[in-house]
């Protein structure tokens, strides 16, 4: 794959023990680099292993990743609070010493609010240890689906990159066999407004004197040169290997700098309009790129 885009979506899903999970990892476009990670109580390991996941996968685009996780009720430990226990029997020992009150059984004193506590966390390091690695395999998982999303866009951006950049080929083709009329162009404009001001008075040889310096200046051959050059290097990122979003962007704006010249510059009208088309299609792949890794 040649190019990859900046979004997708990739999922995953795990269960060890009485724990089942959902790994959920999508992106957005983004100029630079950005991980973003949401994940249950008590596992923040799992940021760690979810941005060095991303890091080593993507080079641009903004990436969340979202770890839900949650425990079968009847299999969730539970553990006396002996604390509670002893205050509530502190608290009831006036009443059964002066009579008001009978010794209450353990079956009571368990009902008690506080008294039976469900442990929210694992209380074994190697268990929880061997949990995270689990989650953190599905969220390798969901980052690989990721990844292949992203590249599924770049195949897609790759064909309408190639074509409009074939498109902006076609236009400066156009312009090179327009550009031919320039000099004629600019000395029959300049001798019709040199008569206008001066009739007859001025020579022919000052004419084509003044109307050479003006084609020069109008010469846009080094525009179309460049323009040329332009399309080999965007055929060349686009076949490369490796995030080329970046030097394709700022290679729209070196494609945008000389169609922009080659307008001033024009002295005919068909010149003129194939270089407002050129812009056009030139800001359509500027429009794509930003798609880009």
């Amino acid at each position: 794959m040649a190019i990859s885009g900046m979004t997708g979506f990739g999922r995953a899903e795990g269960a060890s023990g009485a724990w089942s999970w959902a790994v959920e990892a999508r992106s957005v476009n983004g100029r630079n680099m950005e991980v973003r990670f949401r994940g249950p109580p008590g596992f923040e390991g799992l940021e760690r292993a979810a941005r060095d996941g991303a890091q080593s996968r993507f080079q641009r685009g903004q990436v969340t990743i979202g770890v839900q996780a949650k425990r079968t009720e009847s299999a969730a430990a539970v553990k006396v609070n002996i604390d509670q226990l002893e205050r509530y029997l502190a608290a009831g020992a006036p009443y059964v010493a002066t009579g008001m009150a009978v010794a209450p059984r353990l079956d009571g004193l368990l009902a008690l609010r506080g008294v039976i506590e469900a442990a929210d966390a694992l209380e074994d390091p190697e268990a929880q240890a061997q949990l995270e690695a689990a989650m953190a395999a599905s969220i390798a998982v969901a980052l690989d689906g990721l990844l292949a999303a992203r590249r599924e866009e770049g195949a897609a951006l790759l064909g309408i990159l190639g074509g409009l950049v074939a498109g902006i080929e076609q236009l400066v083709g156009q312009a090179q066999d327009l550009a031919g009329g320039q000099p004629v162009a600019i000395k029959e404009r300049f001798e019709r407004r040199m008569t206008e001001l001066a009739g007859d008075a001025v020579s022919e040889d000052r004419i084509l004197q003044e109307a050479a310096a003006l084609a020069v200046k109008a010469d846009v051959r080094e525009e179309l040169d460049r323009l040329a050059g332009h399309i080999d290097a965007a055929r060349g990122l686009l076949a490369s290997d490796g995030g080329v979003g970046r030097r394709l962007d700022f290679l729209t704006q070196e494609f945008m700098r000389e169609a922009n010249t080659l307008c001033s510059k024009s002295a005919l009208s068909g010149l003129t309009a194939v270089g407002l088309d050129l812009k056009a299609v030139i800001e359509q792949f500027r429009e794509q790129v930003q798609n880009v890794e």
